[in-house]
């Protein structure tokens, strides 16, 4: 850049021989990245003059006072009554005026709760234990959750299928395993904390074949909703899934999957950053995902790419539940991470290279929003945490200009009326729409807390928005605020998330929570139907489960039949689990003073990104 002169004050006060030999420093700056870094020399530098500022003229070390000249008045009284009614006048404002700041105090205020702080470190543990709750498979005697046991030990075994995919989670409070939400909920959880439970089952998810790479065999879903009211299936039987005696079909994709393909390999390479240290096993999460990415990212001339949901063997019913619109934001995803993983930039180049067409089949109705469907939110968020941390320069500078801006722009819309509508309550609208608003809410709450953290680490104070801006404390207000709502501080004073608070829903629409467990009591599909329509409350508590929350106006109605505001979900807890670790540890001084620990990994992420990264 050209060099030029900018008047900065000085940090501390020196003496004028040491002024006259510091008072010149050479610094460059990474566009954007909201820092100086020393250079030894004027190249590439700007020159910085650090005795250009105002020096004090008093003891006092400050400029003189605008106001430091007195003036005397002669006042004159004229009319005694008109002097009076002055007198009465102001003694009638000196009382109202209290008494108006008071009633403003008093009244409720919009968007604006002022609650005891939470305790997060029992809300974090809660939301992981709703996991054991969905785990399907040989039930570890030690889990905290004691109505629940061995389920789906079959499952992979049917007609001519002799797959294991014993294990995983459950989706919801149905019986179903869909392997789209399951990788998405272990990516997540993999960025602020991880399960392995996962993570093994996606490992047997994915099945590599030694023939043409499209024969590469991805299951994406074990168990039917069905359209038949004749057979039990996943949907119309209420029962819990230690009693299942129904047949359970698997829904069997390729490699042209690419969604549902990205998402798994996000996963796999997010887990194996968790398990760095298990290098046996670290190991064996790379290959599996550097496999897949082989044989998804190819472009050859007559192989079609695209959403497993539009293929009817490969997406079975998963289309009414997790119907992915888009595949070009999970492979960018899948990408992202396994460069994270590895540090090898060929993945990093496929990221960059195909950003711009993930932004443009991006619909209206999804930008702004990370959940399932959409990851070119976070994929952003992560960009430009390469960007202001370890910044590559050529050629990836153009797609993580255009990810900090985005992001940027992201978090002003967060904190904007007129891009987003807010509840009553506070709650956050970002697909008013569709329902389940508490899922949004959760990952905006986490994205804003992380991108905060960034600019702490950079030492800045905060972002632009136009004409306008925003601070940090504006960033963690707005994240806190989505969270304390979860948590009881909304209009129905009520923690939607279940056994924290002392007010919570007890009808949550979930087959295990709501059937009594009796040890040796197996029942039928058709006695479970009387624990659905039951109004009593469920036997068995899901510690941790966020339900799908209330409409736009704050309501909540506590029916275990209204599934659409009391059924909870394993991607929508793993939003909320991000969150809630991403705000547990507040802004502190680490054992070095001179840094800051926010509760984030500030370098573990890029411990295999060099300057230079590797090629394969």
């Amino acid at each position: 850049m050209p060099d030029s002169k900018f008047s900065i004050a000085s940090p501390t006060h020196t003496s004028a021989s040491d002024a006259d030999m510091h008072s010149v420093k050479y610094v460059h700056t990474i566009s954007e990245a909201g820092r100086f870094l020393p250079s030894a020399s004027q190249w590439n530098s700007t020159e910085i003059d650090f005795n250009l500022a105002p020096q004090s003229s008093n003891s006092y070390g400050s400029l003189p006072s605008r106001y430091s000249k007195s003036f005397d008045y002669d006042l004159v009284i004229t009319d005694k009554a008109y002097f009076k009614r002055f007198l009465y006048i102001s003694a009638l404002a000196a009382l109202l005026i209290p008494a108006l700041v008071l009633l403003i105090h008093f009244l409720p205020h919009k968007h604006h709760p002022h609650s005891p702080t939470k305790n997060l470190t029992l809300a974090v543990n809660q939301a992981l234990t709703f996991f054991d709750a969905q785990k399907s498979g040989n039930y570890p005697n030690y889990s905290p959750v004691k109505f629940r046991g061995n389920s789906g030990m079959q499952d992979g075994k049917v007609s001519n299928l002799n797959a294991d995919l014993v294990g995983g989670f459950y989706d919801s409070g149905n019986n179903i395993k869909f392997s789209f939400p399951t990788a998405y909920a272990v990516t997540i959880l993999s960025w602020s904390d991880i399960i392995k439970w996962g993570s093994d089952y996606l490992l047997k998810v994915f099945v590599p074949t030694n023939s043409t790479p499209d024969s590469t065999i991805l299951y994406s879903q074990v168990g039917s909703t069905g359209n038949d009211t004749k057979v039990s299936n996943d949907i119309n039987c209420w029962q819990r899934p230690e009693d299942m005696s129904y047949v359970r079909p698997v829904s069997v994709c390729d490699s042209t999957a690419s969604d549902l393909a990205g998402e798994i390999i996000a996963a796999l390479s997010a887990a194996s950053i968790v398990f760095k240290d298990e290098i046996m096993y670290s190991g064996e999460l790379i290959k599996a995902a550097g496999k897949l990415y082989e044989v998804t990212s190819r472009e050859d001339p007559g192989r079609k790419q695209g959403t497993y949901t539009k293929v009817d063997a490969c997406g079975g019913e998963a289309r009414d539940y997790y119907n992915s619109t888009s595949f070009i934001d999970e492979l960018v995803w899948g990408g992202t991470w396994l460069f994270f993983a590895t540090g090898n930039n060929s993945y990093l180049a496929y990221a960059t290279e195909r950003f711009k067409a993930a932004e443009d089949e991006e619909t209206e109705s999804e930008k702004g929003i990370f959940y399932w469907n959409n990851k070119l939110t976070a994929t952003a968020v992560l960009l430009t945490r390469l960007r202001f941390f370890r910044d590559l320069g050529y050629p990836y500078e153009g797609a993580l200009r255009s990810s900090s801006s985005r992001t940027e722009i992201l978090m002003c819309s967060y904190l904007s009326d007129h891009i987003f509508n807010k509840t009553q309550g506070g709650l956050i609208l970002l697909r008013p729409g569709s329902g389940g608003a508490l899922e949004f809410a959760a990952t905006a709450s986490f994205l804003s807390k992380l991108y905060s953290d960034y600019l702490d680490l950079l030492r800045r104070s905060g972002g632009s928005c136009g004409n306008d801006g925003f601070s940090l404390q504006m960033l963690r207000r707005f994240s806190i605020s989505q969270v304390h709502y979860i948590l009881g501080d909304n209009p129905m004073k009520m923690s939607y998330m279940v056994g924290f608070g002392d007010k919570y829903p007890y009808q949550v629409h979930h087959r295990s929570a709501s059937i009594p467990w009796d040890d040796g009591q197996h029942y039928t599909c058709a006695e479970g139907d009387r624990w659905l329509y039951s109004k009593e409350p469920n036997p068995n508590l899901l510690v941790g489960a966020m339900v799908a929350g209330p409409d736009i106006f704050d309501n909540f109605s506590d029916e275990r039949d209204k599934l659409w505001f009391t059924e909870p979900s394993i991607a929508s807890n793993a939003g909320l689990v991000a969150a809630l670790i991403a705000l547990h540890d507040p802004p502190r001084k680490s054992s070095n003073s001179a840094s800051l620990n926010l509760g984030i990994d500030q370098t573990g992420i890029f411990d295999k990104i060099h300057s230079t990264p590797s090629n394969p």
